[in-house]
């Protein structure tokens, strides 16, 4: 676990544009493509503004994932596919096939099973972007829950903030990636980030060798 502290959620999303880019280049030199698992969030969107600035060459060896959706319809402002929409596809030249939506708006149990199909011959994926949730979870795994770690995709329920149904991938598909990158910013993750700092077991903390960008306000001495 590598954490790096910088000054506020500008410089978060400042410093995981950076190491997205370099993933990239990376990954594109040695196979020709690059797999990237796209968060949901206010810092992430951040991030993915400034990336749309970038003007990267190379746009169309990159493919876009999600890592947890909402159950909504397709449209819903409040799901993570249309954020990113809006904050990147729309900006730089992409097709549609670079971009794997999860279907949620099918239900929980019928977009999982059709997610793990898309997405179990391209695993392990390039980078991960994951949030933190002020309990400590991240995609849509929730402490004090476990998920059949056959599952790559999971459907949830009963989530503690609206809407209740989601997808999520699961431990074993992020885990595999070849680089986590965790993007924290702003007080109300304080706790979240003191507890899994002192080893508390919340899911982000079950993903390990996670590089973990956080700002002055969610970091606690």
């Amino acid at each position: 676990m590598s954490w790096r502290l910088v000054a506020d959620a500008e410089a978060v999303a400042t410093a995981a544009v950076e190491k997205i880019l370099a993933c990239a280049a990376d990954a594109i030199r040695k196979k020709g493509s690059f797999s990237l698992v796209l968060a949901g969030g206010g810092t992430p969107a951040r991030a993915y503004r400034l990336l749309a600035e970038q003007g990267h060459p190379d746009w169309p060896a990159w493919r876009f994932y999600f890592g947890d959706e909402r159950c909504l319809p397709a449209d819903d402002p409040d799901r993570n596919s249309v954020m990113a929409e809006q904050n990147l596809f729309r900006h730089i030249p992409v097709q549609s096939g670079q971009i794997r939506v999860i279907p949620a708006e099918q239900g929980a149990e019928a977009a999982a099973a059709s997610y793990a199909r898309e997405i179990e011959t391209v695993l392990p994926f390039d980078l991960v972007l994951l949030g933190l949730g002020e309990d400590g979870h991240t995609a849509s795994l929730f402490p004090g829950r476990e998920y059949p770690k056959e599952q790559l995709v999971v459907a949830v329920h009963d989530a503690p903030k609206p809407p209740p149904d989601r997808v999520s991938l699961n431990y074993g598909a992020l885990s595999s990636a070849h680089e986590l990158l965790f993007l924290v910013s702003g007080q109300g993750k304080a706790e979240a980030v003191r507890q899994w700092r002192n080893g508390k077991d919340i899911p982000a903390a079950r993903l390990p060798g996670a590089e973990i960008l956080v700002d002055e306000a969610a970091w606690c001495e």
